[in-house]
């Protein structure tokens, strides 16, 4: 696929003929531009770092060292408005430090705070709010997690039951959230409580900030299918938070929480990460061997293979477009449901692809004393990412619910 600027995503008429054209070219700036990336990528993302990143043990420090890198860099924050602190960059240079991120298989930043909390915290927060959370956001003095979801409230975000009582200068919060990503290493843990049980549902939530050092709270490790360790249940018992800790209006955090979704949703569509993984299923496809025939020359195989192609090449104009919109003053709307859909599909079936060409090595799996692996040594971890990649259909709220906001927003059903 040529690269795209987006820079110039306007249609152009083509001198010698009506029909109009894409530009598909990146300017002399744009060039030097993803010189400086790549320059930068070399020299700051070294060996040592990357060893630890994929280290569980090791991961959180890894990726706070990595952060604070991309913040004296400036680079931490693209998506934030320059007044905050972000990057002021055109959609095109979005575009290549993402595709030159992926291509390195740099992880992407940790999402909660920078990504998610933050864009919540400087559009409906107050000063005082934005001075104290924003910058330490963007140095990751502070490790966020997500208190969204609930035993028996997923997807329906709205009927979620954890309450938070006004007492005094606090809110007396009590409850549990689950399926809390890092949760074990977080500093704090933005919040949706419930304030009032009157009227809808989508009523009486507020937004809160907690700080996880509070007394009262508990996190309970889930160790998930793939043996890892990311996720957690979070109890809440009497934790008292300062009012001051309540972003914009008591009662009104289901607009909050709708912005947030939409960042989020947005983001998990992750194009540039599929486009990587597909590159190497390629590779590993021309490598794989069987009956003197390599599996790449397989008209099947071929078929899957561009099927996803087409669709991932698509899907990242459509994320061009978003990029566009939003570099304009927009924000993303309900075409981030459909990011999401799309993007979480493709992830699984690229997942499902590569375990396909592990064939039955990806059931091998190595011990702790025999690092020895029989057959293909990706086998156990293209076994690993498809189990876990079945949820991405399902968190940031189930692909089934993305399909009915897209029916009543777009297609007004």
């Amino acid at each position: 696929m040529s690269q795209v600027s987006v820079s110039q995503f306007r249609p152009r008429k083509a001198k010698q003929q009506e029909s109009k054209t894409v530009d598909t070219s990146f300017s002399a700036e744009e060039l030097a531009f993803r010189d400086e990336v790549r320059a930068f990528f070399d020299e700051a993302y070294t060996d040592d770092l990357r060893a630890r990143m994929g280290d569980s043990k090791q991961y959180r420090e890894a990726i706070v060292e990595w952060q604070k890198k991309l913040n004296e860099k400036g680079w931490v924050a693209p998506g934030w408005p320059v007044e905050y602190g972000g990057t002021g960059w055109t959609p095109t240079q979005k575009f290549i430090y993402e595709s030159e991120r992926s291509a390195r298989g740099i992880r992407d930043v940790v999402p909660f705070g920078l990504s998610m909390v933050a864009p919540v915290i400087y559009t409906f927060g107050n000063e005082e709010q934005k001075q104290r959370f924003l910058p330490r956001i963007l140095n990751s003095d502070d490790w966020w997690c997500q208190g969204y979801s609930e035993p028996g409230a997923g997807s329906d975000l709205a009927s979620l039951k954890t309450k938070a009582e006004l007492d005094g200068d606090h809110y007396v919060v009590n409850g549990a959230k689950i399926w809390t990503t890092y949760a074990q290493h977080a500093d704090w843990i933005f919040c949706l409580v419930r304030t009032s049980s009157e009227g809808k549902k989508q009523h009486g939530i507020s937004f809160l900030l907690i700080d996880m050092k509070s007394e009262g709270i508990k996190v309970n490790p889930i160790e998930s299918i793939d043996n890892h360790h990311s996720l957690n249940e979070v109890e809440f018992n009497n934790v008292r938070v300062p009012v001051e800790n309540l972003i914009g209006e008591q009662d009104k955090g289901w607009t909050y929480a709708k912005a947030l979704l939409a960042h989020e949703r947005t983001g998990i569509a992750g194009v540039a990460d599929s486009k990587r993984a597909l590159r190497e299923v390629r590779q590993l496809a021309e490598a794989e061997v069987n009956g003197g025939k390599a599996l790449i020359d397989d008209p099947l195989f071929q078929k899957r293979l561009s099927d996803i192609e087409i669709e991932l090449m698509a899907l990242e104009f459509t994320d061009l477009r978003v990029l566009a919109s939003v570099a304009a003053g927009g924000a993303p709307g309900a075409e981030s449901s459909l990011l999401k859909i799309k993007g979480t599909e493709i992830q699984q079936q690229v997942q499902e692809l590569r375990m396909d060409v592990a064939a039955h090595y990806q059931g091998v799996l190595p011990t702790e004393l025999d690092s020895n692996v029989i057959g293909h040594d990706f086998g156990s971890a293209a076994r690993q990412s498809y189990m876990y990649g079945r949820a991405a259909t399902v968190y940031g709220g189930s692909n089934e619910i993305q399909k009915n906001i897209i029916a009543k927003a777009v297609l007004g059903l």
